[in-house]
């Protein structure tokens, strides 16, 4: 795959279990940052793309922040932090070779509360396996990651005004939602994605906060994006989201 160039950085996309991917940049372009925002967690970074797009976004407020970027796959990892070393953000960004129960398992003295948990997580649950047993184990729920581990792993570690941003299939909203509000979250704001003009709704981003007492769990606001025009062409609406990262 190369090097994939972004308008204020590069991404070398060779080793990582996961090479850079419309999910990816969807996400890295849809999550808010807020001037407070000191720390963000990317759970499974893969190229480290996502993180690299919220430094960019970031780097307009001042220079005190940190994103942490987690990949249990070794190579990944790696790769993201060659792509972190090589950023205008360098001193910002790392990256480790890890997995989130690992992470967890660190000294707390060590871990920053994060206000920022940002994750394209696995989500094939029942798909067929996919060739790569790296590429199987980055997109696959089982002993690895899922939406489940990232909510409760949020519920504890989160810092109070902090939010979580995934995309996950549009079809496992509501098991989500559900879990989420288990886990004291409420859906702040939800993106529904459309790939073609006409088709369903095939991804969903939800940014989660924590729930006020009282408050009802519905989502509180919510949008719609179509990816492409009947002719395949991006729509306004997509070329505009990604404007400030895409060449």
């Amino acid at each position: 795959m190369g090097i994939f160039h972004f308008k204020q950085f590069d991404v070398l996309n060779e080793r990582s279990a996961m090479k850079v991917n419309t999910d990816g940049v969807l996400l890295g372009a849809v999550t808010e940052v807020f001037p407070t925002d000191r720390s963000v967690l990317d759970i499974g970074t893969g190229t480290g793309v996502v993180a690299l797009m919220l430094a960019q976004k970031l780097a307009q407020f001042g220079d005190d922040f940190r994103i942490l970027g987690i990949d249990v796959d070794g190579p990944s990892a790696t790769e993201a932090a060659g792509n972190f070393a090589a950023s205008p953000w360098c001193r910002h960004l790392e990256a480790l070779g890890t997995s989130l129960q690992e992470y967890f398992r660190t000294d707390p003295g060590e871990r920053v509360q994060p206000d920022l948990i940002v994750s394209n997580p696995p989500f094939f649950d029942n798909s067929l396996n996919a060739p790569d047993a790296r590429r199987n184990a980055a997109r696959h729920t089982g002993d690895t990651l899922s939406y489940r581990e990232i909510l409760e792993y949020a519920s504890v570690n989160l810092s109070q005004e902090g939010r979580v941003s995934m995309i996950l299939p549009a079809g496992i909203e509501a098991q989500l939602l559900r879990f989420a509000r288990m886990c004291g979250f409420v859906p702040w704001r939800m993106l529904r994605i459309r790939t073609k003009e006409g088709k369903p709704y095939s991804r969903i981003i939800v940014r989660f906060r924590r729930r006020l007492p009282g408050e009802p769990a519905t989502v509180v606001e919510e949008s719609e994006m179509v990816l492409s025009d009947k002719e395949g062409k991006r729509t306004s609406q997509h070329a505009s989201l990604v404007t400030d990262y895409l060449l």
